[in-house]
């Protein structure tokens, strides 16, 4: 044993090794109560587990025997309680009992209550007479040590009582913080905050017949929870909404806390009402009249006509306005300064008194010109008619014109939008003033920021040579003045800009989007955010002063404005060609992760995209009733409840499966089949054949589909039919295919490919890493490189040499990259969580697999070319120079892990994505000295190059 003595003297800590007799340990405390240290453990040898002490002589450095010790404790003794003073001792922790220990007195229960494994503890008061106990199950238990004082002052524990609470997630930790409110850390299922109650509550728990759950009195109610999508035993990536996205649906957690986990990079919009309206061409927001909510009313803009809808509470119904022009297409409305609205159409641009209830003033263009675009605050408007551009403001009861001027070429789009720091300053009784407004002109395809109220030019951006911009937006995101404008191809634009100067801060920086997005800007989270509609509409935001890209779960959207009714609170607007949709917006944030409890362990998932079918595969322990020998349902869990809907046609299911169990005499082991709506029995294996993992696939040219155990040739009589087999593994435990060949991982004997010849029917090994790894999970990249993970948290590239002159270099797989992930990875999978725009791109990058690990984290790897991978590597190495680790642990060492090779091959992205976060100066710092080919030579490396190129990079996932 290791101590490590504390010496308020001595700025150094030096440890010191002690041995002690005790072969196995079990756990060990330090006790309350003695002069010196005496530490108290729980030890077992041959005739079980005992409990002994030990005094710590720290000048000497050795241990002597300690004041009491007890033999043949509960045989499942796991850990112990250390209780302070004045009642010290220890409190011993088993399967069956819980015993009180302080060499004096020994007071055993075993209280019925607990039937299964206490496994974390955490004390409730500083003198130590109560504890909270959390199970296996997820039961939490109160734990009381009841004590008298003696005549001298002393106190002595008279009994021990134990309380259930009520049902919890399976606790790995458990943190008792103030005033009945705990925290319950789980690695099996979601962490909690939790308050116990002194008298009961009803809560919601599920019934022996339905997981929906019924009320049921608890002293535990949950304030709070927080995701835990570990452990990720399986995985699959589809695209449910075939929009080109992924969407990672993953079997997480265990027992209990057993679910499915719906994981998606973007924006999910819950629809709360939807009316069909086709043909709208605008739509805006308007508070009528007294309401507590921001808006009553919308607007709706059509060819030729306008309408208004009154919304109260959910219901929706048309109505008229007084002074709103409803036989014009409106192209901009909303409510403005001095209790009024502002409708502009193609005629004018009419103000209407919500006080007086009518028109009282408008303006129109000279000589009788039609707008063309328009657009306003709460008290500038902005119009264009033709080339011409007019600036007006607004006041009580009319409109001014302040300026107006002739641009080189017609206005296609244009922004008045103020920037501000803090969005509620918009809504004030004060509006807040825009100082530089800017506009996209035809022809020329430029962007032109102009200062108010003069319209004096500040600044010109050349965007395109062909396409020209259909919509702009001035915004400000965390303190950083923005110029967004989108293209009619798609193509988003962005710059930060000086808005004093009007001029760019930076290069322009190119996103593509869907087709002709139309940008608009709301407030989620008390934070600006702008929404780009298109048929793949878009969230921006800024995360870290950086722009975030989110897709939406929506097809297609042309308009959108916010909403903020009584019966729609915090909602949006958006509208496509045939229908108003009405709906709230997720939290803006990178993932989103839905819920589907299961209540028992996911193993496997298989996804058939013809049938839009998942097939699972999960595990569930079940009690026997010891006076009848029957199975008990402990739960109700997916498994009990689950109904199986088969859909039309003839289309079979298969599943991976990946099993491990003890053989035992005369068991038989057989695999059944889907087919035509009836399952059948396709193959009995045999007493020493085990299924550890089964694969549908297509080798090569070959017609017949084969499950790969060996080779099994899937027949016309629907029958499995032997094919071949290979034999030269100690456990293969995971098969990967890709024409004609099979990827194994073996259990303790790296990774092996074989090559099926479906002419002479042979499963041949034609190459193999010689490594001793022990594999936890393997992939193909492509036809001559390998991923592979392994037991000692490391991911790992093997290459197959097919063009060596020699048969040994050709049956050889060689190591050519090396990377320590810290986390047991389960599971890889081809796909991607974000849509794959095409486009120019810093980082070009290809091969995205996504990978799930043993405490719920979720990674991407992904490949570059050789000049991107040594720009990026220098990167991080100077990175991790700057940045130093939690701990000051050296990047370079934690990379190797345990191996003696050092880390070759990867580039550590989460290491490199902090380059964002650093200031200009230490940008700068870590540019100096860099070099970037363009073209085919090398220049020096600016700031602003390693920002694109780490922002794209950002934005593989």
């Amino acid at each position: 044993s290791q101590f490590l003595p504390y010496d308020p003297n001595s700025e150094e800590l030096r440890p010191f090794n002690i041995r002690i007799e005790e072969l196995s340990v079990i756990d060990a405390k330090f006790l309350h109560g003695y002069h010196g240290p005496t530490l108290v453990i729980i030890y077992q040898n041959s005739q079980g587990r005992h409990v002994k002490t030990y005094e710590i002589d720290v000048r000497e450095k050795e241990v002597l025997p300690g004041p009491w010790k007890q033999e043949n404790i509960d045989a499942e003794a796991n850990f112990i309680i250390d209780v302070p003073e004045p009642l010290a001792g220890s409190i011993i922790i088993g399967q069956e009992s819980i015993t009180y220990h302080n060499g004096d007195k020994y007071i055993p229960i075993a209280p019925p209550q607990i039937k299964d494994t206490i496994i974390c503890y955490a004390p409730v008061d500083k003198d130590g007479s109560r504890y909270l106990l959390g199970d296996l199950a997820g039961h939490l238990f109160i734990l009381l040590l009841e004590s008298e004082e003696m005549m001298d002052g002393s106190n002595i524990v008279r009994d021990l009582k134990i309380e259930l609470l009520g049902e919890v997630s399976i606790p790995e930790a458990i943190s008792y913080l103030d005033n009945g409110v705990v925290y319950v850390g789980s690695r099996l299922g979601d962490s909690q905050l939790i308050r116990l109650h002194t008298t009961p509550v009803e809560v919601s728990s599920p019934t022996e017949t339905s997981m929906e759950g019924r009320v049921k009195p608890s002293l535990i109610t949950v304030l709070d929870t927080y995701t835990n999508l570990g452990p990720i035993v399986d995985m699959c990536v589809v695209d449910l909404d075939r929009q080109g996205q992924g969407q990672v649906v993953a079997c997480s957690g265990a027992f209990k806390e057993g679910s499915l986990r719906i994981i998606r990079n973007g924006i999910g919009i819950q629809e709360h009402a939807s009316i069909d309206l086709p043909g709208i061409k605008g739509l805006w927001p308007l508070r009528v009249s007294d309401t507590p909510r921001s808006y009553d009313t919308l607007v709706i803009s059509f060819v030729g006509h306008s309408r208004i809808l009154r919304l109260s509470g959910e219901e929706v119904e048309e109505t008229d306005l007084p002074g709103f022009d409803d036989e014009s297409q409106t192209f901009h409305c909303s409510n403005v300064c001095h209790n009024q609205l502002v409708q502009i159409t193609e005629k004018g641009v009419r103000l209407i008194s919500l006080t007086e209830k009518k028109q009282v003033n408008e303006w129109k263009p000279k000589d009788d010109r039609n707008i063309s675009v328009a657009t306003c605050n709460k008290s500038q408007v902005l119009v264009a008619i033709g080339s011409t551009l007019s600036y007006l403001e607004i006041q009580p009861g009319e409109v001014v014109e302040r300026s107006s001027i002739t641009l080189p070429h017609e206005v296609a789009c244009l922004t008045i939008e103020p920037l501000v720091s803090d969005p509620s300053a918009l809504d004030g009784p004060n509006p807040v003033v825009a100082h530089v407004c800017a506009v996209g002109l035809w022809n020329d395809n430029t962007a032109r920021v102009l200062k108010l109220p003069s319209l004096e030019e500040m600044q010109q951006q050349k965007l395109a040579e062909e396409i020209i911009p259909r919509s702009i937006l001035l915004v400000q995101f965390d303190g950083i003045d923005y110029l967004l404008v989108t293209l009619g191809d798609g193509t988003l634009f962005y710059f930060t800009l000086n808005a004093e100067t009007g001029s760019a801060l930076g290069d322009k920086k190119k996103v593509p989007l869907g087709t002709q997005p139309l940008l608009s800007v709301f407030t989620s989270g008390g934070a600006r955010t702008v929404f780009a509609c298109s048929d793949r509409p878009t969230v921006v935001y800024s995360s870290n002063k950086k722009l975030v890209f989110s897709n939406v779960n929506l097809k297609e959207v042309s308009h959108m404005c916010p909403l903020d009714s009584e019966g729609y609170p915090d909602s949006l607007a958006l509208a496509n060609d045939n229908t108003l949709l009405i709906g709230t917006i997720d939290d803006i944030q990178k993932l989103h992760i839905r819920t589907v409890p299961l209540h028992e362990s996911p193993r496997r998932i298989a996804y058939q995209e013809e049938s839009q079918c998942f097939g699972l595969i999960t595990l569930r322990t079940d009690a026997v009733d010891a006076t009848t020998g029957k199975t008990k349902i402990v739960r109700p869990s997916a498994s009990t409840q689950v109904r199986c809907v088969c859909p039309a046609g003839s289309l079979v299911m298969s599943v991976r499966v990946c099993l491990y169990e003890k053989s035992s005499c005369g068991r038989k082991v057989g695999r059944r089949f889907l087919y035509d709506h009836r399952f059948h029995h396709a193959y009995q294996l045999a007493t020493n054949e085990e299924p550890l993992s089964i694969m549908s696939c297509r080798l090569g040219t070959d017609p017949n589909s084969y499950f790969v155990v060996s080779i099994y040739q899937w027949t016309g009589e629907k029958e499995l039919r032997a094919e071949c087999s290979n034999q030269s593994n100690i456990l293969a435990l995971y098969l990967k295919c890709k024409g004609d060949f099979v990827l194994v991982g073996d259990l303790m004997r790296s990774m092996s490919i074989l090559n099926y010849k479906h002419v002479e029917g042979n499963l041949d090994e034609i190459a193999r890493d010689y490594s001793p790894n022990w594999m936890t999970a393997v992939e193909i990249l492509d036809d001559d490189n390998f991923l592979g993970a392994e037991n000692f948290y490391n991911v790992f590239i093997c290459q197959k040499d097919s063009g060596a002159t020699t048969d040994e270099e050709r049956s050889k797989l060689r190591e050519t990259a090396l990377f320590h992930i810290g986390d047991s990875i389960n599971i890889f999978r081809h796909g991607s969580l974000v849509m794959q725009n095409v486009g120019e791109s810093a980082v070009p990058a290809t091969g995205h697999i996504l990978y799930g690990t043993v405490h719920g984290s979720i990674g991407v790897i992904t490949t570059v070319n050789e000049d991107l991978y040594s720009f990026l590597h220098s990167i991080q190495t100077r990175l991790a120079k700057t940045i130093k680790s939690v701990g000051n642990i050296d990047h370079e060492s934690f990379c190797t892990g345990e191996k003696t090779a050092a880390h070759r091959g990867f580039v550590d992205g989460d290491l490199v994505e902090c380059f964002l976060d650093l200031g200009r100066e230490k940008m700068a710092e870590v540019a100096k000295g860099l070099t970037i080919k363009e073209s085919g030579t090398e220049r020096a490396a600016t700031v602003d190059d390693l920002i694109k190129a780490v922002e794209e990079m950002n934005r593989i996932h």
